[in-house]
């Protein structure tokens, strides 16, 4: 008779969680095909850009075309996070989606550059939503053992889009239109639809939970995102406009973001706070970067649209490597953020300088962003939900995609300021001034990322 003798350690590794495993697999898979969507369109929309700009003859809008997404994203972050701190993450998630898709109908039929923009800025309403949305699901329906990998598997969803929406984006643009890249998506939204709503099921919060007034953060909302614009208008203003408009949005972002963010945000306090920050000044500066990358590849040097993508592919890659490493590592979360954010300033420098001798430079110098990148995000998102209590973890999230979203903008738009102001007889010149205080954004998420831990 043959004996077996099992491991001691054989059945808890069978009963171990996993996130393909029972009660797990659907919101998983509906996590992952929602942020495939979401990173499909945007690496595809980096691409086309040129295209669109120069099609809507809309060029000194070009940065608009990105910073409106994510200013009308701000309120509909804020107004998302006490949302589902109050009646649970489905209802804002199936809206959100619904929004989505109407702004890219808005943008892939728009006749004008401004309408285009338009578009763009209701797509920013329903990203914001489904986004913060699913924060909340990862943390209400998987264990904490269980949202590193979880991140990691966001991360990998945009493996697909980098290898096909560049590409795809490029092909569509150069052969059957541009507009295709915003119509088509219209129903890849369904099936990630259908999966979560049944996992979205029961995560409504406890009759317990505190009902905290929105009212106020919505005002606060309105405020930073109308000062964002505004400000970002006056940097583009002729004249003496640009005075009262840049003090008008400034008052609007001193205003409302002290009631938005964490306090001590703006003073790298430890702890949530410096984790809310590194998150807007690393994706501020990576985005920032990321969308001049097409721009300076096809003016300057010659590349197609699809060429243009290739180089944006590489990062994300590096990107979803990253990540997928740091998410299965023992290592302690702020020690990726530390490795990510040099990375990403790292990445900064590099691609500047290579954009100013040459175009296929950029790709091997950009890849290093892009791991820093999948370093840091999604070991910022285990820290801020390591630090939120169940009845923050709405607001918490808000917190974290306002620094994205703003960050993002602000530094996208004033980018895009100092490139429009140069010209395109000047456009290398005013690259290399992007360049340069992209790279210091980024060196401001170094420091950040030093202040991750609060002292003991």
């Amino acid at each position: 008779m043959t004996t077996t003798v099992l491991r001691p350690d054989a059945g808890k590794a069978r009963d171990e969680p996993r996130v393909l495993g029972p009660g797990y697999r659907g919101p998983t898979f509906g996590i992952v095909f929602v942020v495939t969507l979401l990173a499909f369109e945007a690496m595809a929309v980096g691409t086309v850009m040129p295209v669109v700009a120069a099609d809507l003859n809309g060029l000194a809008l070009y940065a608009w075309g990105f910073s409106a997404t994510l200013i009308a994203g701000l309120l509909s972050t804020v107004l998302a996070g006490g949302w589902i701190d109050r009646s649970g993450p489905m209802r804002p998630f199936l809206i959100g989606l619904g929004t989505f898709v109407a702004g890219l109908a808005v943008a892939g039929a728009a006749p004008t550059m401004w309408l285009f923009v338009f578009g763009r800025a209701v797509q920013g309403i329903g990203t914001g939503l489904a986004m913060v949305a699913m924060y909340v699901v990862v943390a209400r329906i998987y264990p904490e053992s269980l949202r590193p990998r979880v991140f990691a598997a966001e991360s990998a969803a945009w493996v697909l889009p980098s290898l096909l929406g560049p590409a795809v984006g490029g092909v569509l643009a150069e052969h059957v239109g541009w507009r295709w890249v915003f119509l088509g998506l219209i129903p890849l939204v369904i099936p990630p639809t259908l999966l979560l709503v049944r996992a979205l099921r029961g995560t409504e919060p406890p009759e317990t939970t505190p009902r905290t007034s929105a009212g106020g953060r919505a005002v606060a909302a309105v405020a930073v995102s109308v000062g964002a614009a505004v400000l970002l208008y006056g940097l583009d203003a002729p004249g003496w406009v640009i005075v009262p408009a840049v003090a008008a949005g400034l008052a609007g972002l001193a205003f409302g973001l002290p009631r938005l963010l964490p306090a001590g945000t703006f003073r790298f306090r430890r702890g949530l706070p410096s984790v809310v920050l590194a998150r807007g000044l690393l994706a501020g500066a990576f985005m920032g970067t990321d969308v001049f990358i097409p721009l300076a590849l096809t003016t300057l040097h010659g590349f197609g649209p699809t060429e243009a993508g290739v180089v944006l592919t590489v990062a994300a890659l590096g990107w979803s490597a990253a990540s997928q490493y740091q998410g299965r590592s023992k290592r302690s979360r702020a020690f990726f953020v530390r490795l990510g954010a040099a990375c990403v300033t790292t990445g900064i420098v590099a691609v500047t300088i290579a954009l100013q001798v040459g175009g296929w430079a950029a790709a091997p110098a950009w890849l290093i962003g892009g791991a820093g990148m999948g370093f840091a995000v999604g070991s910022l998102s285990v820290l801020l939900l390591d630090n939120s209590s169940e009845d923050e973890q709405g607001v918490n999230s808000s917190a974290l995609q306002i620094g994205d979203m703003l960050g993002t903008s602000l530094v996208v738009g004033i980018a895009g300021a100092i490139v429009a102001a140069s010209g395109t007889d000047h456009m290398k010149l005013g690259l290399a001034a992007a360049g340069t205080l992209l790279a210091a954004v980024a060196a401001l998420g170094i420091i950040a990322a030093l202040r991750l831990e609060t002292r003991e």
